[in-house]
């Protein structure tokens, strides 16, 4: 049987929860700062370009790290917390998979 998780507790996901939209907020910042030096850098290097250009790299950019922070944020969330622990994942054993037939 499963052992219950930490984040049952309301107060304990309301923390966490919360920690988690902290981290999320830094991150929208951190992005909008690496999207405007990079759109910064792209205009000295290359002048005026296609606007769809600038768009599609700073989507890019934007999509890409807001993503893999939020996954990893929602990894560091689940295994802080002890939610990890409370989950049995115990393979069952050989036996229980194959055995070979007594001829």
């Amino acid at each position: 049987m499963t052992r219950k998780s930490p984040l049952d507790d309301p107060k304990n996901a309301a923390h966490a929860w919360a920690r988690y939209r902290q981290i999320m907020k830094l991150l929208l910042a951190v992005t909008a700062l690496v999207v405007a030096v990079a759109m910064g850098l792209l205009f000295a290097s290359n002048g005026t370009v296609s606007v769809h250009f600038y768009i599609a790299v700073a989507l890019g950019i934007s999509f890409t790290m807001l993503l893999g922070g939020g996954l990893m944020g929602l990894a560091f969330l689940s295994n802080g917390t002890g939610h990890d622990e409370s989950v049995d994942n115990r393979l069952p054993g050989r036996d229980e998979f194959w055995s070979p037939k007594d001829d």
